[in-house]
This record gives C-alpha cells, structure tokens and sequence, in this order.
C-alpha cells in the first residue's frame, strides 16, 4: 500500500481535511518528514536506500510510539541532492535550492493547518546542511514554528559497536551498516553475490583533512570508487541489519518523545 513502512493510523496523507481541521492539540502534533534519495549505491544495492532508510527506520519507530503521543508522518521526499553522485547511472538529483524550496513550501503548507512541530528526518548525508539552512530560515519566518533538521543516524544506536575501526571511518556509502540495514528492510532487492569492498582510494594517511569530519574537503564519488562504494558491504548481515533497525526505532521513539515535550 502506499503508505509503505509507515503504520497507517500514523500516515498524514491517509486523514482527511475535516480531521485535519477538528485535530486538537494540533500545536504540540509531531509531524515526520522522511527525506532521501534516488541515487546510486554500487552493484549490489538499489538506488532506493536512503528513502528506504527514512521511512524503514520511522515506520517501526512510530509502530513503537506510545498512542498517547500525536506524530504523523508525511509521504517519504524520495527526491534529494545527489550530484556527488553523478556519471553513476540511475542517480537522480536536485539541486540544492529545488531542495530547499520543496521543504519550505511543505513546511509552510503544515503550519497553515495549524502545526507547529515539523522534524526533517534526512537519510542522505549530501543534503544535511540543506536541511539545517531551511529550518533557520522557517523558524525565523514563523518564530513559533520549530524546525528539527535531524540526520536518521545521529540519534542514540548501536551502529559503530557493529562495525570494525576501519569500517567506522570510512565506511560511509553502501557499506556495511547500509547494506545490513537493507538485508533487514528490503532484502529482495539486496544483491549480496555483488556485494565488494572499496575504501575510497587516493586519500592521505594521518591528515587532518576528511571526507565528512571537522574539517572536510568537496568530493565527487567518481574520484574516489568505481563501485561506487565506499565501505565494507561483504561483512554486511541481516542479523546486524535487525539490530541496527531495533537500535536506531528506538533512538528515534526517544527524539520524537523529546520533540513533543519540546
């Protein structure tokens, strides 16, 4: 159905406008916006991941929710800024002010309803700062909105307790933790026999320079895989896949909790 992952008693697009209108508390309603990706994560993965992700991981997490806490999620953004991904085939992007602008009419479209807590739940580490520029500018175009641009992976979880050291630093695309969590979501559409291991290649040891850390450079996949990988995905398994997902639903049970109470 297509509400997907999502439980449909929390699917915002399942209500109709009258309950919309009547909905009390509407002030205090959490409302999700899933945000990923169409773009290319090596042989073995579909294009899917990052949206699968989003709403995957929100989807069970909500099924966790407590019914006294009102949170809906919105149809997944499968669309995002993926141009760090161009010359894969397949790989679809918007720039970064379509981006942008698609949130800010959402968002603006839900504060009209009457809601005032929005969570941007993004999956694609290309677009987190898109994220972070548009909450700023909502919450100072309605100051009694609050905007909560959120990266799925960054709430409290057991991910990194899974992964070796090596995997931990440079595992960031299609490796092991992605592709266990796919083996949990989706694992029809999981190509294990296709699965490699790529680092990204050309990079100086012991510098302070890094891909996605404190002090980061601007990269093109292309120059760093040819898979398209940059991880381990042969050590990926469903047995870890499930315990990221049990680890991260409950991470985000947790945020939402605090954003109702916000």
């Amino acid at each position: 159905m297509i509400h997907g992952f999502i439980p449909p008693h929390r699917f915002f697009a399942y209500l109709t406008w009258q309950e919309i209108e009547k909905m009390s508390n509407k002030e205090n309603t959490v409302i999700i916006q899933p945000i990923g990706a169409i773009e290319q994560h090596g042989y073995h993965l579909p294009l899917v991941v990052d949206s699968a992700i989003s709403e995957g991981v929100l989807g069970k997490a909500l099924a966790l929710l407590s019914d006294k806490i009102p949170a809906f999620a919105l149809p997944t953004l499968y669309y995002g800024k993926s141009n760090e991904h161009d010359g894969f085939a397949g790989t679809i992007t918007i720039s970064s002010q379509t981006l942008y602008t698609l949130i800010l009419e959402m968002a603006e479209s839900i504060y009209k309803a009457g809601f005032r807590k929005i969570i941007l739940m993004n999956s694609h580490g290309g677009q987190p700062q898109v994220m972070e520029i548009v909450a700023r500018d909502l919450h100072q175009k309605f100051p009694d909105l609050d905007v909560f641009p959120f990266f799925t992976w960054r709430v409290p979880n057991i991910t990194n307790e899974l992964l070796t050291e090596e995997e931990q630093e440079w595992g960031i695309h299609a490796g092991d933790a992605e592709t266990s969590l796919m083996l949990a979501l989706l694992p029809q559409q999981v190509k294990m026999d296709l699965a490699v291991k790529e680092y990204p290649r050309n990079l100086a040891p012991n510098s302070l320079l890094s891909m996605e850390g404190k002090l980061p450079f601007a990269w093109l996949t292309k120059e760093l895989s040819d898979s398209g990988v940059m991880g381990d995905a042969t050590s990926a398994t469903k047995e870890k896949g499930d315990r990221i997902l049990a680890s991260l639903a409950q991470g985000w049970v947790r945020v939402i909790e605090d954003v109702y109470n916000f």
